[in-house]
């Protein structure tokens, strides 16, 4: 495959052996899967260049650069999952949250705004939002943080209010480019956007009030956090939107005995669960967290000279002149924001981990450590911090190293060829989110239900499909997929016997759920013995069955 005389794709006959027939492997840009790949691995090889950048800027030396990059590399494992799974929505979103955070911390500093950082935060943000919908809720936390340090007076209004006005914007346009995805304008974050916007208006009317600074501080957090969660909820309401009920729900669960049939799928899968005892054990052994927390600890200090002037009443100048660097409190109120989202939510420590790395660049800066820097040279502190983290560190890269091997599903891959020779292409097919995705991409069928879990309709088709695994009827689950249109279940075994941990198998789910008929027989347990008189068995191997649907 040529273009303009430049080889983009070659294709080999790969002779397996083992009884199995030959299999086309192809690679090059012109092969989707491979172009597809490429540009992930692209995108955050790039991030990497921006991680140096990001750590120079924000630490105003080279060596916090270094010190970034070093750190996210020995701490791999803990930063990302590209090298595991690439095709993740993660995988596209989050390089560009490393460069909308910059940015932020560029306005932060900066005495003057620029248009040309105003674009293009606007942009970052909007390359952030569209491949990944959960981006909402990380970009609440920021303005949730940049409200804070407005609020105690570390940033003016006028830049508040511009960097307010960009997430707008942005949030606008997101909203155009996924043709009306109404889930974003009931979102939290916009409700917070909302919410600010209205008390930057209202901010001579707080002014005239006669409180204490402290008891003003208080009252405009009290009046963000209530008006954000009236407004989602109203927004909600009148709009009918349910996309994102469940987020508010699996948060609840983390706190509370609640349960329910969503949040179980989640919080029974390991990455959803609470952050591993281990891992900040091995964020220990690398040194990130003592560095963080020393870096954590300066800036509190700073900051509670700075607040504890408001309180003393002493002048509002004299707080500034001992500490006007608003950016590095928005950093350290990001921290917090990332490290209780990592702990709720296993999988979102892939927010905290790469900012504690960008933290630990702090450990060059003059501004929090000029005294010892006075009496040590930069240099030396740093390069023995590093040599420190490079004794696990280095394991850990050795480790990562380690790891070769190469894809096989075998019985996947009979499932597609049958479905692609065996079915017709209108035939419509439900089963397990993760095998549905396959039959789509693969197989090019339709499908009622696939991973995209965001859309609350979806979660409806999903919660029905899934019945299979419960102890309904086999005449009831039938009747509700012919409602589906449903021509043929792929039934999955092992869905129906594994358990990641007590109350985890998909019958103890449907338990919760359904308690009515609790302790009866499991139905996926009776189809894989004989599918009849509901179901046809029309394909099976080592891992699926195919079930037709008998329309009545």
């Amino acid at each position: 495959m040529d273009l303009i005389g430049v080889q983009t794709k070659i294709c080999w006959t790969v002779t397996r052996g083992e009884g199995l027939s030959p299999v086309e492997s192809c690679e090059g840009l012109g092969d989707p899967a491979c172009f597809y790949v490429a540009v992930i691995f692209m995108l955050n090889g790039l991030m990497m260049a921006l991680f140096f950048i990001y750590g120079t800027y924000l630490s105003g030396s080279r060596l916090g650069g270094l010190v970034t990059v070093l750190c996210f590399f020995f701490n791999h494992g803990e930063c990302t999952r590209v090298m595991w799974t690439p095709p993740l929505r993660e995988s596209f979103s989050y390089p560009f949250l490393v460069l909308q955070m910059l940015l932020v911390t560029h306005i932060l500093r900066a005495t003057k705004l620029y248009r040309g950082s105003l674009i293009a935060l606007c942009m970052s943000n909007v390359f952030f939002m569209l491949p990944w919908q959960f981006a909402q809720f990380v970009l609440l936390t920021q303005i949730a943080s940049l409200f804070a340090i407005y609020v105690v007076g570390y940033i003016d209004i006028y830049k508040l209010r511009k960097i307010i006005y960009i997430h707008m914007i942005s949030l606008a346009l997101c909203f155009v480019l996924m043709f009306g995805n109404s889930m974003l304008l009931t979102s939290y974050y916009a409700s917070s956007l909302a919410v600010i916007w209205g008390m930057l208006a209202m901010k001579p009317r707080l002014l005239k009030m006669n409180v204490s600074d402290l008891s003003l501080w208080v009252i405009q957090g009290c009046v963000w956090l209530f008006g954000t969660v009236v407004l989602k909820y109203l927004t909600s309401r009148i709009f009918g939107i349910a996309d994102d009920a469940h987020i508010g729900n699996l948060l609840t669960s983390k706190f509370f005995s609640y349960k329910d049939f969503d949040t179980l799928l989640y919080t029974c899968a390991a990455e959803f669960d609470f952050m591993e005892k281990e891992t900040p054990v091995r964020y220990t052994k690398t040194l990130l967290l003592p560095v963080v927390l020393v870096v954590f600890i300066a800036i509190v200090r700073k900051i509670t000279s700075d607040v504890w002037c408001v309180i003393g009443k002493q002048q509002t100048h004299t707080r500034k002149q001992q500490f006007d660097h608003g950016e590095l409190v928005y950093h350290a109120l990001q921290l917090l924001a990332y490290t209780a989202l990592g702990i709720l939510i296993m999988r979102l420590k892939l927010f905290l981990t790469p900012h504690m790395c960008v933290m630990a660049s702090l450990i060059c800066s003059k501004q929090l450590f000029g005294w010892l820097f006075c009496k040590v040279h930069p240099g030396a502190v740093v390069f023995a911090v590093l040599a420190a983290m490079s004794i696990q560190g280095s394991a850990n890269l050795q480790t990562q190293w380690s790891v070769v091997g190469e894809f096989s599903n075998l019985p996947q891959e009979e499932l597609i060829e049958w479905i692609k020779y065996s079915t017709k292409p209108d035939a419509v097919f439900a089963g397990a989110m993760p095998t549905m995705a396959s039959v789509k991409l693969s197989a090019l069928r339709p499908v009622v239900n696939h991973p995209h879990y965001e859309d609350a309709g979806l979660r409806a088709r999903t919660k029905i499909v899934y019945s299979m695994y419960s102890r309904k009827s086999a005449e009831e689950v039938k009747r509700e997929l012919i409602k589906l249109k449903v021509n043929y279940y792929i039934l999955e075994e092992s869905w129906c016997i594994r358990r990641s941990k007590p109350g985890c198998s998909m019958p103890e789910i449907w338990d919760v759920e359904d308690p009515a008929n609790a302790g009866k027989t499991p139905l996926c347990n009776l189809l894989v013995k004989d599918s009849k008189p509901h179901f046809t068995t029309v394909f099976h191997n080592s891992v699926y069955k195919v079930l037709e649907v008998i329309k009545e």
